[in-house]
Order: structure tokens, then sequence, then C-alpha cells
């Protein structure tokens, strides 16, 4: 199974001086029966498409929490064995928890499939973003625009050998 980790810049590098990300419980994002309903597709490479902004959402998060993180999101890709990525059943209707799971266990860094990483052009955005997602939750129209703007900025691919070069 897929699924897609949300970080910060600062958090991949830790992992990478650990070799692994944990340790568990993990909070991802993958293909759930819940993100396959609210999504109305079966397309699977659409459905992972959308997992993966769920947890760029999610990384915009962590990134509003800690002033220090550069302002980039940061999500993992990973490969885990069916079932060691667990949805909440009870939270399975809740919008904000849309494919949202679980892995138990640390992630080492041999199951990750690549890195996507926001581009310097989007760093002025996610900060804006940051700075007005609180307001967003409570719903201001205007900081909710902000904060769907970042969603113009697709994510850039980069292969597990460039987290090296990400984190400097």
């Amino acid at each position: 199974m897929r699924v897609y980790v949300p970080l910060t810049l600062s958090r991949l590098a830790e992992a990478y001086k650990a070799g692994e990300l944990g340790p568990g419980p993990l909070t991802a994002y993958a293909v759930t029966p819940a993100l396959r309903e609210w999504y109305v597709s079966d397309d699977i490479e659409e459905l992972e498409y959308a997992a993966l902004n769920r947890a760029a959402l999610a990384s915009l998060r962590l990134v509003a929490g800690d002033p220090g993180a550069a302002r980039r999101r940061v999500v993992l890709a990973a490969d885990v064995p069916d079932g060691a990525a667990v949805s909440d059943p009870d939270r399975g209707l809740d919008a904000g928890a849309l494919g949202e799971v679980r892995v138990a266990a640390a992630l080492g860094l041999g199951k990750v499939a690549a890195v996507h990483v926001d581009s310097e052009d989007a760093e002025g955005d996610v900060a804006a973003a940051a700075e007005v997602l609180g307001a967003a939750d409570q719903g201001d129209d205007d900081a909710r625009f902000t904060v769907d703007g970042v969603e113009d900025h697709e994510l850039l691919w980069f292969a597990t050998q460039e987290i090296a070069g990400l984190i400097d």
C-alpha cells in the first residue's frame, strides 16, 4: 500500500540522519474507502493524487505550527505492507480525516519511493497560507482562498537519492 507522510524539511532532515521516520505511530494519507467515496473515482492514479494532496495540506499544518520550518510543504511517498496502515473507522465521515491512516511502526527510508517538495517559488504562498490557516479553519473566506491558492503549486518529485540535496 502506498502512503503519503506529511513532513517539513527539518523533519525530513531528521529522518534522513536517523535512516527512518519514526517512531510510530505515524499519521499518513492513503487511498481509503472514505477517500474513494468522497473523490468518486475508480482511477487509482487520481485517487493517489488526492491522497497526496491531503498529505500536502497536513504538511502545511505542520509548517504553520513550526515558525522555524522552511515555508515549503514536504510529503514522503512510501510503500508499506497491506494492513500496516489503518484508518480510524470512527473518523470515516470526518471531512478533515479523509484518507488519513496510522502507520504503527517507524518507516525505514528504504520503503520510501519518492519525496514531493514545493519549489522555492512556492515559499511566499506557503508562508501566506500558513499564516492564515487558523482563520481559514474558522470560516474566513479570504483566508480559505489564500490556503486553497497553495494548491496551484504542484509538488516537485524527487528520488530518494536526492534527499541529501534537499536538506542542505
